[in-house]
């Protein structure tokens, strides 16, 4: 079996300002197996992103130079086939239907337990 065949992790591309936030989610993410790129702007994680794909975009949705919903919608139109979600303590602002946030992403409000942001993780890789 190749390396591909025998792991079940995906490659995680995490966007998140808040420097502990983004240590905390990492280290989770990565002690559940995840291979996690962090940044803590959507501009660095967008110019990562045309570099090499990435399984799912986790991202929180209000952050400096290019937001978090622009940060997905700019990553579905580069990669179709990646997952999002947000991270956030607004989700009425993810839910607005006029900020053209991709259809299928996932939304994880603020506060939530690693665990359940594994839980989701692994959900929506594995769907």
């Amino acid at each position: 079996m190749s390396e591909k065949e025998t792991s079940v992790t995906g490659k995680i591309l995490l966007a998140e300002d808040d420097n502990d936030m983004r240590r905390f989610l990492s280290k989770a993410l990565q002690n559940a197996g995840y291979d996690v790129s962090s940044y803590d702007n959507g501009l660095s994680a967008y110019n990562r992103l045309r570099e090499e794909p990435f399984e799912l975009l986790l991202t929180d949705i209000v952050m400096p130079e290019m937001d978090g919903i622009e940060l997905a919608r700019r990553a579905t139109e580069l990669d179709p086939d990646i997952k999002v979600m947000f991270i956030t303590g607004f989700a009425a602002v993810a839910l607005n239907p006029d900020n053209n946030a991709p259809k299928q992403a996932k939304i994880l409000s603020k506060p939530f337990h690693l665990k359940d942001l594994v839980n989701e993780v692994n959900r929506l890789l594995a769907a």
